[in-house]
Parts: structure tokens; C-alpha cells; sequence
């Protein structure tokens, strides 16, 4: 080999070199740093410190105490009362989101329905305390001093309690997502509706606090997260909640507030963006004990709510096996002691799962004690019966079972005639393992079924969630008139529309709204509801709160059938119940007197109403 292609070869190996050492280092530099970045990044993100939102929410608490003390000094008819109920109202409000998520219970006594509570454990009625209780007796002026000191000793005590909680129990990051997002339902079911402030009507201003409080608490807490991974996110959320203000500020009047449109087209973009903060800040940890699907971008969504958090437990998650089973022994008429009756024979599904007259017949052919509610969204409640003497589906399924009026059969005892049919041993073996021996695995599987008639694509559902823009000006006038002046939404909470109280979902609403005998509205119906339960005055003539969904194609109404049309419903409310029509109804529970209403803005409801029709049975997928 010459001297030259030697000194060549040399060159060439010490360029070689060079370049993988530099190549080499490069590489190493790029996973030092995004090793470093990484690290840096976990850091930062595990440094969030929710001592200043905790405080923000101690601190506001602190100041609705106070508040009350000074309104307590002024009296209920002083120049200042509703100026310092206001300031009680609005500091509530900043703290609301961390108490109330503390303490359900007591939160929800101290900003619930001015009304009196049963307490089972002692049978004792505690009288309507609570910062609604005290707006009633500002603003209606029916109380007096010393009644008045009365009502705030008794709130400042509820609000103690929770302050007490929230020093107590350090917030972090779960309690921080569920308890934002629980606040955020409030404002959609029941700030703009009215619930929170029946007789001020302050809601609509307090959602700006309640915005404003939520922008401050993310700017101590996640914003530095979300502007060093996501700049656009943040200053999209900011700019939302910013707009969402300013629309709320052209218009706080109640009973002219634009609640379709403020839902539409600016909360939903606040609650999407809020989905997309707590996905990107990689903090949360997906729970599945709370009644909302955290991942749903609004709460009109096919999936916004957790079917697991209104399932008993013995009977979550079916397989599509259990689901076909039950819907097979849906229609089996062997299921009933005379051969003669199934579940199908009440619940049509061409009628909305209902069955389209006042009341059915039992097995004898004698009509039934009440009528027949919808099927559809019915395991969203937690109690069922129009008396509410269910705790949840299986039970109701159950107590149809021995009902002698009805099934007349036993959960215990398993009717082998239905295996006439041979296909069923296969479907219960590949449902459950086994050919039963008692009923239990029957209603099962009957729940599991009728808990798949769920349905969220009415054609309200797809425009308020802007997935179509096909609402007429009249049913948006229904809505918003639904969700305020007529105030439908304070016991039909939206979306479900049935009275499953939100933001918690623990408990159905009953009511005493005194329906009467025939629709000639002459004489009030002798049905004592729930009254069966306890004997107890305040329950006589008490009925669960039904949803409103399908209700265009699930007539006749109320526990008796009643009415047959939703005009002569809505002038039945519009007249102010059972105590406008005249009846001695000392517990009647209705938020209003009267609505005065007019026959166009009935009209307008009825409309809205109408575009709440989604059967299962029926329905396209859109």
C-alpha cells in the first residue's frame, strides 16, 4: 500500500471520528435535556399549591359569617338588608364550590328550599332555615325580629360548620376537579333557574361570581401548568369565562335573561376547555364514584352522566348478555303468576315506555292505583313509585314481583314454565353461569335492560350542544322561560328534567303541588302519596318529581292521569297548583303562587317540551 492512500486512509478515519464524536455528544446533549425537561417538568407540576385556593375559599366563608352578623345588626326591613344579604350571598358563593363538596348535607341545608325537613332518624321537623329562608323573610317581609335573629343564628351556625371543614380538610387536587366541576353544574341546573334565589332572583348576577371566582383560583393554582404546556388553552379558557361575563352583564334581568344562548354558545366553551385544563395539567386521577363522566365536554352529552353512580351495586356493569336476557323477559308474560301479565303490558315502548291511559288494569282487570310513568332515563333517580316507597330499580322491580295486584309471584321462588321456551337456558347460562333457581337473577337482568332506555339525543339535547342549529324562536323563548319566569327547572332540574337533585344526585325530589280529582279542577285528589311512609302531615298528598323527557308522547299526566293534554298541565301550574285552584293545602310546595303566564308563553313551553321527545324505541342515530 503507497505512503498516499495511507495518509487518504488516515484523513478519512480522523474525519470519521469527528463526526460520530460530535454526532455522539449531540445525541447525548438532546436526552440530557429533554431527561432534565422531563424532570423539570414533573417537578414542576407536582409543586401545585392549593394552600391559596384553600385559604380563598376559608376566607370567603369567614366573610358570608360576618355578613351575617352585620345583617342580623340591620334587621330584615333596615336601608341596608338586601345590600348585606347580597354580600352574604355572593361570599357564599366564592366559598360554595370547597364547603359544599366538604359537607353535601349541610351545604345543601344552608342554600336549599325554604322548606321544612322530616328527619327520619328522630321524626322531628326542623323549620326552613338557610340563606333562602332568610331571603323569603327580606324580600316577603313575612316574618318578624325576633324569627328573623332566629333564621341567621341558625344559618351563621351552618356556615360555621363548614368553615370548620374547610380548615380541617386540606384541598388537593380530586377534591379541587369534583368540587369545580360540581359548581359548574349548579350554574347551568340551578343559578340560572332560579333554585338558589326564588324570590330575589340573584342567580344570574351570582354566576359571575361564581365565574370570576373560578378564573381566580385557577390563576393561583393550574395556570402556570397549562400556560407552560398549552399557552392557547389558557388564553382561550380566560377568554371564554371573560366572554361568558360580558354576555351575562348585558342582561341580568331574570325573567328576560337569554339562558339558551349564555348554555350554547358561551358556558359549554367554558366547560370544554375546563375538560381540556384538567386532561392537560396530568394531575386528576378518573374516579368512578361520582355521578358525572368527568371526560363528557358538556353536560348535554350522550355520556355526561355515570350510569354506575344510579346502579346498585350488586347490579353495575352488565354484560350485553345480561342486557338481551332482560329484554327478553321484558315482554314474557310467564313471569307473572297468571301467565297473563309482563312488564311490556304497562310499559309500551311505541308510548314512550308509558302506556297512554290514566291508569291500567291489574290482574283482575280492576284499574290500577296510579298511572303508569315512562320508562325512558328512569335510572337516574333514587327512589321510584310515584310515593317513592323504592330505593332503587331492582327494589321497584322486585316489589312488581309480589305485588298481588300484578305479578303476584316471589323473588325467591323461580317459574321453571318460562323454560318451555329452551332458548332461555341458554341465554341465562351465558348471562350467568347458571339456570336460576329464584328470581333474583331475572330482575337483574330486567334492570340491566331498562337501564339502557336511556336516552340524551332529543333535538334539544343536539342543539344546545351545538351539534345542529334547528331550534325555532318560539322553542327558545320555552326554554328560557322553563328555566326562569315559569320556573319549571326548580323541581324539573335540567338536563335530566326530574326532580334528582343536583350537584350531589343523592336524593329525588317530592312535592306537594295538589292535584286534583278530574280535570274539571273542582276537588283535590284523596291519594295520600307518600304519606304512607310516616303519617306525617307535611307528606299528605306528596308525589316524586317525574321527568319531563318524552313527556309530549307519554300522556295522560300526574300520579292520577288526570290530564290529558300539556295545556291543561301548564295552566294547572300557571294557576298556582292545587292552592290556586282553591284546596286547603297548608304544605304545598310549589316556589310561586301564581306564574301569570300567558296563553302564548304556555304555548312557548309546551314547544320547548315537545323537543325533549328522544324514545329509544324509535329514535335514529344522529
Amino acid at each position: 500500500m503507497s505512503l498516499h492512500v495511507i495518509w487518504r486512509f488516515i484523513c478519512f478515519y480522523t474525519f470519521f471520528m469527528k463526526i460520530k464524536t460530535t454526532l455522539f455528544i449531540s445525541i447525548l446533549t438532546l436526552l440530557l435535556a429533554i431527561s432534565c425537561k422531563d424532570k423539570q417538568e414533573k417537578e414542576y407540576i407536582t409543586k401545585v399549591d392549593w394552600s391559596t385556593a384553600q385559604n380563598y375559599y376559608v376566607e370567603n366563608i369567614s366573610k358570608a359569617i360576618s355578613y351575617l352578623d352585620s345583617l342580623k345588626q340591620e334587621g330584615f326591613k333596615g336601608d341596608k338588608t338586601k345590600f348585606y344579604f347580597k354580600k352574604v350571598r355572593e361570599n357564599f358563593k366564592r366559598a360554595e364550590p370547597y364547603v359544599s363538596y366538604l359537607n353535601p348535607e349541610v351545604g345543601h341545608r344552608a342554600n336549599g328550599p325554604a322548606l321544612p325537613i322530616y328527619k327520619e332518624d328522630n321524626g322531628k321537623i326542623l323549620e326552613p332555615v338557610g340563606l333562602q329562608k332568610i331571603e323569603e323573610s327580606i324580600y316577603d317581609l313575612e316574618t318578624s325580629e325576633l324569627d328573623f335573629k332566629k333564621e341567621i343564628y341558625v344559618t351563621k351556625g351552618l356556615l360555621s360548620v363548614l368553615k370548620k371543614g374547610a380548615l380541617k380538610r386540606k384541598l388537593n387536587t380530586q377534591r379541587f376537579f369534583i368540587a369545580t366541576h360540581q359548581q359548574l353544574f349548579r350554574i347551568a341546573s340551578l343559578s340560572i333557574s332560579g333554585f338558589d334565589t326564588p324570590v330575589s332572583h340573584l342567580g344570574i348576577s351570582e354566576t359571575i361570581t361564581s365565574l370570576e371566582s373560578l378564573l381566580f383560583v385557577y390563576s393561583k393554582t393550574l395556570q402556570p401548568i397549562i400556560k407552560n404546556t398549552n399557552k392557547n388553552l389558557d388564553f382561550e379558557f380566560q377568554e371564554n369565562i371573560k366572554k361568558a361575563i360580558a354576555f351575562i352583564e348585558k342582561n341580568t334581568d331574570f325573567n328576560t335573561f337569554d339562558r339558551y344562548t349564555f348554555t350554547r354558545d358561551y358556558f359549554n366553551a367554558i366547560t370544554r376547555n375546563w375538560v381540556a385544563i384538567r386532561k392537560e395539567s396530568k394531575l386528576w386521577q378518573p374516579v368512578k364514584s361520582e355521578p358525572f363522566n368527568f371526560d363528557a365536554p358538556t353536560f348535554f352529552e350522550n355520556n355526561s352522566f355515570n350510569l354506575n353512580y344510579f346502579t346498585p351495586p350488586s347490579n353495575r356493569n352488565p354484560t350485553e348478555k345480561q342486557i338481551s336476557l332482560g329484554e327478553k323477559l321484558f315482554s314474557d308474560p310467564k313471569l307473572s303468576k297468571d301467565k297473563k301479565m309482563a312488564c311490556i303490558s304497562c310499559h309500551l315502548p311505541a308510548k314512550g315506555y308509558a302506556d297512554g291511559v290514566a291508569l291500567n288494569k291489574d290482574n283482575k282487570g280492576n284499574l290500577l292505583l296510579r298511572n303508569t310513568p315512562t320508562l325512558i332515563n328512569s335510572a337516574f333517580q333514587k327512589s321510584f313509585f310515584w310515593d317513592g316507597r323504592s330505593r332503587d330499580l331492582l327494589d321497584q322491580i322486585s316489589m312488581v314481583f309480589n305485588n298481588s295486584k300484578e305479578f303476584n309471584t316471589e323473588v325467591h321462588t323461580f317459574s321453571e314454565d318460562i323454560l318451555k321456551d329452551t332458548t332461555y337456558i341458554k341465554l341465562f347460562t351465558e348471562a350467568y353461569n347458571t339456570v336460576p333457581k329464584s328470581n333474583r337473577e331475572v330482575i337483574k337482568a330486567i334492570s340491566s335492560y331498562v337501564s339502557t332506555l336511556n336516552s340524551f339525543n332529543s333535538k334539544f339535547d343536539r342543539n344546545i350542544r351545538g351539534q345542529e342549529n334547528t331550534f325555532t324562536t318560539n322553542e327558545k323563548k320555552g326554554y328560557n322561560l322553563f328555566m326562569g319566569k315559569a320556573l319549571c327547572a326548580t323541581c324539573h332540574f335540567m338536563p335530566l328534567t326530574n326532580g334528582t337533585v343536583p350537584p350531589f344526585f343523592t336524593e329525588t325530589e317530592k312535592e306537594v303541588i295538589g292535584v286534583p280529582e278530574t280535570n274539571q279542577n273542582k276537588k283535590l285528589d284523596d291519594d295520600l302519596g307518600f304519606y304512607w311512609r310516616y303519617k306525617e302531615e307535611l307528606h299528605k298528598g306528596m308525589f316524586k318529581t317525574p321527568s319531563i323527557r318524552n313527556a309530549a308522547i307519554t300522556a295522560p299526566y300526574m300520579h292520577n292521569g288526570v290530564y290529558n293534554t300539556l295545556e291543561e298541565v301548564l295552566n294547572f301550574y300557571n294557576l298556582g297548583g292545587g292552592g290556586g285552584l282553591g284546596f286547603n293545602l297548608e304544605h304545598q310546595t310549589l316556589p310561586f303562587d301564581n306564574l301569570e303566564l300567558t296563553t302564548q308563553e304556555q304555548q312557548d313551553i309546551i314547544a320547548f317540551i315537545e323537543t325533549l321527545t328522544d324514545n329509544p324505541a324509535e329514535s335514529e342515530n344522529y
